[in-house]
């Protein structure tokens, strides 16, 4: 099975000394806009194997970001803020691109419709990135949640998250991803 380039499993310098889970979240955000600028350059060149790897790797990242964040921040963001509409539509974000995620694990890279999911994902999570920094996080943190105690646990939780995908040499496994994708597809709200 293809493999994609190493996972991160620790946070970035920047979040570990902050202790603020939303400067996490929003690392990953950028993370993932990166990921998804070298994937439309490697697209246009018509490099098959490096967009699949560079799609595999956006797929990872989204996953195990959108579950913990699920899992871990939404659950206190909405307790702290009771919020339901946005935390609501989030979900529903989330689980659009959940489906898509299953879907590009489902195609072969040179099939015509794979470039088009990994787009409108993209697109997806752009409006979604959008959504979370200029409502939700602002309102969690007016809602004084323990930041720090949240960027701990949702480290921990994706460091387990990226463990279920990677070999011993932390190298993502294509086919725990895909069973991975499909299982969070399934699952969605």
């Amino acid at each position: 099975m293809a493999t994609v380039n190493k996972a991160p499993t620790k946070p970035n310098k920047i979040t570990a000394k902050k202790g603020d889970v939303i400067l996490q979240l929003i690392a990953d955000h950028e993370k993932v806009k990166k990921l998804f600028k070298q994937y439309e350059k490697l697209a246009k060149k018509g490099n098959i194997a490096g967009k699949a790897l560079i799609a595999n790797q956006i797929c990872a990242e989204l996953t195990v970001h959108a579950t913990a964040e699920e899992e871990i921040f939404y659950t206190k963001a909405l307790s702290a803020t009771h919020d339901d509409d946005l935390i609501n539509e989030a979900n529903v974000e989330h689980d659009s691109a959940k489906s898509l995620i299953a879907q590009i694990q489902a195609l072969d890279p040179s099939d015509p419709m794979y470039d088009a999911k990994v787009t409108v994902l993209g697109e997806y999570i752009d409006h979604h990135v959008e959504e979370e920094e200029t409502e939700m996080f602002p309102e969690v943190r007016k809602a004084k949640v323990d930041l720090a105690a949240l960027d701990e646990k949702l480290t921990a939780r994706k460091k387990v998250l990226f463990a279920q995908l990677t070999d011993k040499n932390g190298v993502i496994d294509q086919a725990a991803l895909k069973a991975m994708a499909n299982k969070v597809a399934a699952h969605s709200h």
